[in-house]
């Protein structure tokens, strides 16, 4: 077990009881707040909800935070500085897989596909995951989604981290980019809009997608607390509703349509440069189109964990996953 899982367990061991999931402001909406693990336009169908009014509709007011990293916004969710947090799966399995088994629960899924992409220095048309050889990339921490995906894509294509792929993990989820703009590593695994960014600033090219070489994964989902679900199963359901009108916009509108919607989350992006990522991560089939959560997706996620060495034993599906409220959207949500 890698060092990432016993600085995560520890810390979140750590932590006091939750006390609480949402609260009321002087509106009459009740306000939640949502963590994200990053503000990506990878997690475009929630600021569809959001610039539609969604939540609102709802009933909701939605406080957003980012947390810059699963292990830091599963900290603030478990240390009840959020209510919801949006993050990867894997941050949920070492919850219950370091002592807290019940404590987590996962109730929507919002992304079916890695989001990152590999990003070269050199324009490489034709380029082959064995052009990784004697390179170097700049990964994530390890123990996180990001990174776990790289290993796992590169053991596909016959490639060893350390022998044939030499994986920097050294470098802060938020300065990878500016460290491969300084001259670190051969190639760097980036989200959206970070690897247009590079792109666009002559530094980089995109050469490769992690999400569409991975498969169908169960990367980024809603997750609470099993005291704040229990105790405000309201808020929970209009959260899941609000979300899945969300993604029935995205699925149902142009990559157009959706830059213009989220644009105001993205103001440092003008709209066609989003035009092109979205259309990007639409080709690829990032978004799940509903929030329900399979179990197959789970145990092919748990494969990516066990092949890193990031498992210590596969979770219970029903002790970890509550699909009631994504199911009960599917029945009473439609767009008008």
């Amino acid at each position: 077990m890698k060092k990432i899982f016993s600085v995560l367990a520890a810390a979140i061991l750590s932590l006091a009881a939750v006390t609480g999931c949402s609260s009321s402001g002087g509106s009459e909406l009740t306000k939640v707040r949502l963590n994200e693990v990053v503000h990506s336009v990878f997690y475009a169908p929630q600021y569809v909800a959001l610039a539609n009014g969604y939540f609102e509709e709802e009933g909701l007011e939605i406080e957003l935070s980012v947390g810059q990293g699963a292990d830091k916004s599963m900290t603030a969710l478990l240390s009840d500085s959020a209510d919801i947090a949006l993050l990867g799966t894997e941050a949920g399995i070492y919850v219950i897989n370091g002592g807290k088994e019940g404590s987590i629960k996962a109730f929507a899924q919002l992304t079916q596909r890695a989001g990152n992409f590999l990003v070269s220095r050199n324009d490489e048309p034709d380029f082959e995951w064995t052009d990784l050889k004697g390179k170097s990339v700049i990964g994530g921490r390890e123990g996180g989604m990001p990174e776990l995906v790289l290993e796992y894509v590169l053991k596909q294509k016959g490639l060893e981290k350390g022998k044939d792929v030499d994986i920097i993990n050294n470098i802060s989820f938020e300065s990878t980019s500016g460290a491969f703009a300084a001259g670190e590593g051969d190639y760097t695994v980036e989200f959206e809009p970070t690897a247009t960014s590079l792109e666009q600033k002559g530094i980089g090219h995109v050469v490769a997608s992690l999400g569409t070489e991975s498969g169908f994964v169960p990367y980024t989902v809603y997750m609470t607390t099993d005291e704040c679900m229990n105790n405000n199963p309201d808020v929970i359901q209009k959260f899941t509703n609000a979300v899945y009108k969300g993604q029935l916009w995205v699925a149902s509108h142009s990559s157009a349509e959706t830059a213009q919607a989220i644009q105001p989350y993205f103001s440092e992006t003008d709209t066609e440069t989003l035009t092109e990522i979205i259309e990007r991560y639409k080709e690829q089939d990032t978004w799940k189109s509903d929030p329900v959560y399979s179990e197959e997706s789970l145990e092919l996620f748990e494969d990516i964990l066990e092949e890193g060495g990031e498992l210590t034993k596969r979770v219970d599906f029903d002790t970890f996953i509550e699909n009631s409220f994504a199911k009960e959207a599917l029945r009473a949500v439609t767009l008008d």
